[in-house]
């Protein structure tokens, strides 16, 4: 149905993201040369399909690829779907300023929309990046050095996956209905559609940096450990290990913290209690468009959020 609109979503970001300047119109088309998931853009494009909801399907993925242009640097990235980061290949320097330019045409295509509440669901949507960036600096709401599990740790967690990860196909999902003209009840839905089903997206990525090889990721296996990050596995297993609080508190940086984490983490059950969650999220994104009238596309957001938990990269 929207196979169509996917093949020239590609190539209309490319458009937007010409440049004057030879060396910044490279980087800043990096990423687009990949096979990236699309994501947020298809879902955009299932809510409806009209002229303006054509452009925030491509302004949605401008944001998305500014946002990993950053976390690259911020991660020290080596690679990103397979191919050596910008980061490695053009320098840090570059990295950020194609993302900030990737940012600019976003906004300047955002304002041509012409619509105020649109325009401020997706300038909130960069905020929410950079504040779920600044939760990620601390595994814990208060990052003790002698963290003790409680449930208030799942919940902080959550809180930083809704503002990196499900902010942004949640609010472009909004966006959507709302420029395709839809009554409060149907823009409310779309919402909590692309909420649940970014939260789960986030948890099976983050099984996968447990279960999959780097190879069927195209970025390295295990880099959550590596870079201090306490994922829902760890903090599943942590509940009922305590052993891990002390890892988790000085961010994994001890020789051997790394394998000993990793290790506990799969003695657990916290990849299932992980899966159990992703599963519950994928059936509230389903059942919060179950108002929507039968469609190819409604049938295509449901075909959608299954194929989520079945994902290898």
């Amino acid at each position: 149905m929207v196979a169509k609109e996917m093949k020239f979503l590609t190539g209309n970001i490319r458009q937007l993201l010409g440049s004057g300047h030879p060396s910044l119109d490279t980087v800043a088309k990096y990423y687009t040369q990949g096979e990236g998931k699309h994501v947020r853009p298809l879902i955009v494009l299932l809510i409806d399909i009209l002229p303006s909801q054509r452009r925030l399907a491509e302004i949605t993925e401008l944001i998305h690829t500014a946002s990993l242009l950053h976390d690259d640097v911020i991660d020290h990235s080596v690679s990103r779907r397979g191919n050596p980061s910008a980061n490695l290949e053009f320098g840090n320097k570059m990295a950020v300023l194609a993302g900030d330019f990737l940012l600019g045409r976003a906004s300047v295509a955002l304002a041509r929309l012409r619509d105020p509440e649109v325009t401020e669901l997706l300038a909130t949507v960069i905020a929410n990046l950079v504040e779920g960036e600044f939760m990620q600096l601390k595994n814990t709401a208060r990052d003790e050095k002698n963290p003790v599990w409680t449930k208030e740790t799942i919940t902080y967690y959550l809180q930083k996956t809704y503002l990196k990860s499900a902010s942004l196909i949640s609010k472009s999902a909004r966006a959507a209905a709302l420029l395709g003209g839809s009554d409060t009840a149907t823009v409310d839905a779309a919402y909590l559609y692309g909420k649940n089903l970014g939260l789960a997206f986030q948890l099976v990525d983050d099984m996968l940096d447990y279960t999959v090889t780097a190879e069927e990721l195209g970025k390295p296996a295990g880099a959550d450990l590596e870079l201090g990050l306490a994922t829902a596995p760890l903090l599943f297993a942590w509940e009922n290990n305590k052993e891990l609080g002390a890892l988790v508190g000085r961010k994994f940086e001890k020789e051997g913290d790394v394998a000993r984490a990793r290790e506990l983490v799969l003695q657990s059950n916290g990849l299932e209690q992980t899966r159990a969650l992703a599963e519950e999220y994928v059936n509230q994104a389903i059942a919060s468009i179950e108002m929507f009238p039968e469609s190819e596309a409604k049938a295509g957001l449901i075909e959608m959020a299954h194929k989520t938990l079945k994902r290898r990269n």
